[in-house]
């Protein structure tokens, strides 16, 4: 992350500038999130629909691998994973 410049140092017009340029950083960054979010309920409705058929035919939709997975979340032993940063 850039160092914080000496606001003191920075005219007005600089000021102004400044914000106008983050403002739009932040407003990209809110729209990637937004699609983010949107792929992710996609996503999360498709898995549903396939719990729902496997459930109706009357097949398990929790795997051992899934109650371990929970019991381990549940322990505190499994801290889930940060990205890579690039």
């Amino acid at each position: 992350m850039d160092t914080f410049p000496d606001l003191g140092a920075l005219s007005d017009e600089e000021l102004k500038d400044m914000i106008q340029e983050l403002t739009e950083e932040e407003q990209e960054v809110s729209y990637r999130r937004r699609i983010l979010h949107g792929k992710i309920d996609i996503l999360r409705a498709e898995l549903v629909n396939r719990l729902r058929k496997k459930h109706a035919e009357g097949e398990s939709v929790i795997s051992g691998a899934d109650v371990q997975q929970l019991t381990d979340i549940l322990a505190g032993k499994s801290i889930p994973e940060e990205p890579e940063a690039s």
